[in-house]
């Protein structure tokens, strides 16, 4: 945590980033490396609070293809136990006297019924086991066509596919400093107009009592007309910037985190895409340079990129290191 004058007063803070004021209310970081907030909500149900719609969306896809298999695993051996309560003579001849064969007969009906392929070898006799297997032939159309749009939302959902450094960096920049970070684009998508903006966080003392303050921080560039290769994210540490004066132990002492926010248009989807990451203090290397991650092939007619580089980079000295003198440890409150 910083005192309020180790801030560059010329930087002005910002007062609509959607992030409180009480320092004291807040835990850890603002955002996650993934873009999602950091944030626990109570006071409500566990089924209010949960979309299961963005939750199936937004699982990775092997725990999605788990629980369709899980359900319908589930919702046969449901079914299959009632057929087998109400006796498997209602489902016709079954030529067996084992109890497991017998169950397992069962089961598959459920699941040729459930799926609505009815082979014909078995049926139901009797209105009890008839109404069964209606309800549940319907539950099969319904949950089929759920499964399929969960599906397709998945594969037709607008993704930004990018992909940001693990480490940003304090970098020489011309005769100064700057704060630098990476992204790339890492699938064969087609994303032009990109807008990035970038939010200073930290914890200061004013008149002793901790607050968060937010800082809007100028890029060299803020918008690229196309991103197809890497994009280094540059904000010049000169005398307008919060960040100016800083010394490596202020990264090391402050509490501090980058918000990074970048949309783009992807003209596949016809659609804005957005991704978001954030870098805490710890996480910013001071005195480092990316390095290359592109160049040309044998053959001189294509450029390869190489998103494994992504966070390659090599320690470096500093054009006049913080702008300045190192400060006093006596104006850093731990």
């Amino acid at each position: 945590m910083a005192r309020a004058n180790k801030i560059n007063i010329k930087a002005k803070p910002e007062i609509n980033t959607g992030f409180g004021v009480n320092a004291s209310s807040y835990g850890g970081r603002f955002v996650n490396k993934n873009g999602r907030a950091n944030i626990e909500k109570n006071g409500i149900s566990f089924f209010e609070k949960i979309s299961w719609y963005h939750t199936m969306l937004l699982m990775p896809r092997w725990k999605f293809l788990s629980v369709i298999v899980l359900f319908y695993v589930f919702i046969n051996v449901l079914f299959a136990t009632m057929y087998f309560l109400i006796g498997v003579q209602s489902l016709g001849e079954i030529p067996s006297p084992s109890t497991l064969t017998n169950f397992a007969e069962a089961f598959f009906f459920s699941t040729q019924t459930f799926t609505t392929v009815g082979y014909g070898r078995i049926s139901p006799i009797g209105f009890l086991s008839s109404s069964i297997a209606a309800f549940e032939a319907l539950l099969g159309l319904l949950s089929f066509a759920l499964a399929t749009g969960l599906l397709y939302g998945r594969f037709s959902k607008p993704v930004a596919y990018l992909r940001f450094s693990h480490n940003a960096l304090i970098a020489p920049y011309k005769d100064i400093n700057a704060l630098m970070l990476r992204v790339v684009p890492f699938k064969n998508t087609n994303l032009v107009d990109a807008v990035a903006n970038v939010t200073l966080g930290m914890t200061i003392e004013e008149n002793g009592i901790k607050v968060n303050r937010f800082y809007q921080l100028d890029l060299e560039f803020s918008t690229v007309n196309a991103l197809t290769l890497s994009w280094t994210i540059v904000h010049p540490i000169n005398e307008k910037s919060p960040l100016y004066n800083f010394t490596k132990s202020d990264f090391e002492n402050i509490t501090g985190e980058v918000l990074v926010f970048i949309k783009a248009f992807d003209d596949m989807f016809s659609n804005i895409v957005v991704s978001r990451t954030s870098y805490v203090f710890g996480e910013i290397y001071y005195g480092a340079k990316f390095e290359p991650m592109f160049e040309r092939d044998l053959s001189g007619e294509k450029t390869v990129i190489y998103i494994d580089k992504l966070n390659s980079f090599k320690p470096v000295s500093l054009n006049n290191p913080s702008a300045g003198e190192e400060i006093p440890i006596d104006e850093i409150v731990i």
